[in-house]
C-alpha cells in the first residue's frame, strides 16, 4: 500500500516520513501539489502524477504552500475533496483550515477556557491604531504564516502609525495580540494522538526564539498541567498532531500562543531520542 507526501519539495522533513512509512513496510510517495489534477465527469477524480489518489493507503500534507488565493483553496479543496471520498488524512482540511488561520485558532483556543494573549484582529489602520493605544505593546503578526515570519513588535506610536500604514497596501488584515513579558524563551510542545511525544525549549536573546529563525533549543521536562494544556489546546482545533506554543509568563503563569497543525520537529528530534516522524506515521497508519 501507499502513503502519499504531498510537498512542494524534498527536505529533511519529508525524508523523515519517507523512512518512517518504509520502515513500516509500505510505500512512501513523494507528490507535488502543483501535479494535482480534479476532474468531475468521464474518469472523475484526484490524480497527481497518473496516481489516483483515491487507492493509496493515506495522505499526509507536509505543507501548504505559499500561492494565490485560488492555488491555496484548492489545494485545500484537494484534501476536502480526498477525505469525502474515504481517504484518510491527517491532519483533517478541517484542522488545516483552523490553524492556518491565526484569528481562528485565538477564538478557538478562548473558547476551550485555554489561557491565550488579548488578539484583536482588524480591516483598517484605523482601528489597529486604536487596539494599539488600548494594549500599548503588541506583536503584529501576519494572519498566514509560520516560522517567525512577517512579525512585528510594537510599543510606540509612531513606529505603530508607519507599520500599520504599510501593513494596509500590502496585507488588509492586522492581527495584534498583547506582548507576553517573558524571559526570552518559550516551549513548543508536539502532541500526537493526545498524548506529547516530546518538548523543547526555545530561547533567544531578543522576544522571537523560533528555531528556524536562530533560536537555540534545548530538551524539557513539562509538568502535568502543563502538558494537559498542550493536549486540550490541540484538540481545540482538532489536530491530531501539532506543534503547540506556550509561553511561560514571569509569573510563573503560562500562555498559548499558537497551534501548527502542520508542524515542523527537526529543532525537537535534535533534543529527543524519540522518534518523531514514526509516532507521526503510526497516528496516520492508525485509523
Amino acid at each position: 500500500m501507499q502513503v502519499v507526501i504531498l510537498a512542494s519539495r524534498t527536505g529533511w522533513h519529508t525524508t523523515e516520513l519517507e523512512r518512517a512509512v518504509r520502515a513500516r513496510g509500505l510505500e512512501p510517495l513523494l507528490l507535488p501539489w502543483e501535479d494535482t489534477v480534479h476532474r468531475v465527469g468521464p474518469g472523475s477524480g484526484v490524480s497527481n502524477r497518473g496516481i489516483d489518489l483515491s487507492r493509496v493507503r493515506a495522505v499526509l500534507p507536509r505543507i501548504i504552500p505559499g500561492g494565490s488565493l485560488e492555488q491555496i483553496i484548492f489545494r485545500v479543496d484537494t484534501l476536502h475533496r480526498l477525505e469525502g471520498q474515504g481517504v484518510r488524512i491527517m491532519n483533517s482540511p478541517r484542522t488545516i483550515e483552523r490553524t492556518v488561520d491565526k484569528a481562528w485558532t485565538s477564538a478557538l483556543l478562548e473558547q476551550a477556557g485555554l489561557p491565550t494573549p488579548e488578539t484583536v484582529v482588524c480591516e483598517t489602520s484605523d482601528a489597529a491604531f486604536e487596539a494599539f493605544r488600548r494594549l500599548e505593546d503588541v506583536v503584529v503578526k501576519p494572519l498566514f504564516g509560520s516560522m517567525g515570519l512577517g512579525m512585528a513588535r510594537v510599543s510606540d506610536e509612531d513606529m505603530a502609525w508607519r507599520v500599520f500604514r504599510v501593513l494596509e497596501t500590502v496585507r488588509g488584515v492586522y492581527y495584534l495580540q498583547r506582548f507576553v513579558p517573558h524571559e526570552g524563551r518559550d516551549l513548543r510542545v508536539f502532541v500526537v494522538g493526545g498524548r506529547v511525544v516530546g518538548a523543547m525549549q526555545r530561547s533567544a536573546p531578543g522576544w522571537r526564539t523560533n528555531f528556524s529563525r536562530g533560536g537555540s533549543v534545548e530538551p524539557v521536562e513539562l509538568s502535568a498541567e502543563w502538558a494537559a494544556l498542550a493536549v486540550r489546546a490541540a484538540a481545540a482545533v482538532g489536530a491530531e498532531y501539532a506543534g503547540v506554543d506556550l509561553l511561560p509568563e514571569r509569573e510563573g503563569t503560562v500562555q498559548v500562543l499558537e497551534v501548527n497543525g502542520i508542524p515542523g520537529w527537526e529543532g525537537l528530534q535534535a533534543t529527543t531520542t524519540v522518534d518523531v516522524a514514526g509516532a507521526v506515521v503510526d497516528q496516520l497508519l492508525a485509523s
